[in-house]
């Protein structure tokens, strides 16, 4: 690991002051569960660390049925995992949860982490996107919002600028009858990247399906909506014909690369087995809520 300077802000300010002053040669550290480890093999080596954990009042999470689910930037994948109220109201993104890496990864790592970090693969990335989250940031310039559906640019690309820090991140409070589900595909069970991974949300009027998101993980450059699959059930009363369409659809839709966890063929068609069951799952739970 090459030397590098470290610091601890008390106050976002700080935190802003000191990544606009050493403009991109500093990396944020909360949870560390990819940055030290990708400093010790030399794929990252920032000349400055700023540690935010020491900064006050980050670390919540909340839920009010005006404001929605409200993360902090220090809250914890395992703090989300075990939330009583995600269970409850975002069943997917605490699938999700689960999901990610080891137990010990997981009290670590933090949900804003994960985010930043802007791999394809990200296991929250999928089921917040179709949850319709939003994350605000903080720089130099002030405040401002950003639907986390535009806020990937590529592997490891966002479009926060080289000031900013991701302070929150807001998920809309759910419709009744309201279904959520995240699946994910990989060579193991557990402590496994995911090779495909799936997250629908379908809101049912009646016996209509007055919404639905679906978006795939790890079959692009970012997360990204199957909107011609969404098409194929919105505003329609769904029969298995139709789940079939539209899982179809999203196959199409993927845009998979061959690496060493699985080839572009083999992906495609666990998007199109995964939509199709996540699709019959969340429509199951719309109908039993």
């Amino acid at each position: 690991m090459k030397s590098f300077e470290y610091f601890e802000p008390s106050t976002l300010e700080e935190a802003v002051y000191l990544l606009e002053r050493y403009n991109g040669r500093a990396s944020v550290l909360a949870g560390g569960t990819d940055l030290l480890v990708e400093m010790k093999e030399g794929l990252r080596t920032p000349a400055y660390v700023i540690n935010i954990k020491h900064i006050a009042g980050m670390d919540y999470l909340s839920y009010d049925e005006e404001e929605g689910l409200r993360i902090g930037s220090l809250v914890t994948i395992r703090a989300v995992e075990t939330s009583q109220i995600v269970q409850k109201k975002y069943a997917g993104l605490a699938q999700a949860a689960s999901d990610l890496g080891s137990i010990q990864i997981r009290n670590r790592a933090t949900v804003a982490g994960n985010i930043c970090r802007a791999s394809p693969s990200a296991d929250t990335l999928p089921s917040l996107i179709a949850d319709q989250a939003t994350i605000r940031v903080f720089g130099s310039r002030g405040e401002r919002n950003i639907l986390l559906e535009k806020f990937f640019a590529g592997p490891g690309q966002t479009v926060l600028t080289q000031d900013e820090v991701l302070t929150e991140i807001i998920v809309p409070a759910p419709p009744p009858r309201t279904g959520k589900v995240y699946f994910k595909h990989g060579r193991r069970k557990a402590m496994e990247l995911a090779s495909v991974g799936v997250a629908v949300t379908l809101t049912l009027e009646s016996d209509i399906c007055q919404d639905i998101r679906i978006v795939l993980g790890a079959v692009a450059p970012t997360p990204i909506r199957a909107l011609k699959a969404e098409e194929v059930l919105r505003n329609n009363s769904i029969d298995r014909l139709d789940i079939a369409a539209a899982a179809q659809a999203a196959m199409v839709e993927s845009r998979p690369i061959s690496d060493v966890r699985s080839s572009a063929d083999y992906r495609r068609e666990m998007v199109r087995v995964l939509t199709s069951r996540a699709i019959r799952q969340a429509l199951e739970m719309a109908k039993s809520v």
